[in-house]
């Protein structure tokens, strides 16, 4: 079994580490829109970081950027900007993924319009996973205005913010959202019908 092979490790500062399965790990995520005081260290978001850009990458061209945000104001910015969602005021830390623009121009249009965002968004999910993997939780915002965030990040024109991600000590614990069948979304060969 899969399962039996892929481990994710913890982090750890001192050397004892522990293991959580890999679709435990999958299966167990949830979005944490609610977050309890407590601090994430520096060094487990590095890592973590380390971990989002071992994600695949068009022609390995990395076209992706990470913000580390814990200013109390510029969180107030990024939860303004995100339609008032205050994830981004009570987790202790914000990571903004961006798509580098400048690094992914030898692809074109499609490098732009696909690539980077396929990228950062590879980057993302193991991201997530990791900060999952180390008991604590985070939510994927997508829905924010990308000129008040860019404004509140003084992000240049090549970069652009893809989402939000606010880190913390999860102060929820949400039951699993139900998904389609998996037969219902497998085709094989060619679209049915």
């Amino acid at each position: 079994m899969l399962s039996d092979i892929v481990k994710v490790t913890y982090f750890s500062l001192n050397d004892n580490r522990t293991c959580m399965d890999f679709e435990e790990c999958v299966l167990g995520r949830r979005s944490i829109r609610k977050f309890r005081p407590g601090k994430v260290p520096d060094e487990l978001i590095k890592h973590a970081l380390e971990l989002a850009n071992a994600a695949p990458s068009a022609g390995n061209l990395q076209a992706r950027e990470f913000i580390v945000v814990r200013d109390p104001s510029r969180k107030q910015q990024l939860s303004q900007a995100a339609l008032g969602q205050s994830a981004t005021t009570h987790a202790d830390v914000d990571i903004v993924f961006c798509a580098n623009l400048k690094r992914i121009a030898d692809y074109g249009k499609r490098g732009a319009e696909l690539y980077v965002l396929q990228d950062t968004a590879a980057a993302i999910e193991n991201f997530i996973l990791y900060i999952h993997s180390q008991g604590l939780g985070t939510v994927w915002i997508g829905a924010f205005n990308e000129d008040a965030v860019s404004k509140a990040l003084e992000l240049p024109p090549h970069i652009r913010p893809l989402a939000i991600v606010p880190v913390g000590v999860p102060g929820e614990a949400p039951v699993p959202s139900r998904k389609r069948p998996i037969d219902d979304m497998t085709h094989k060969e060619k679209w049915p019908g």
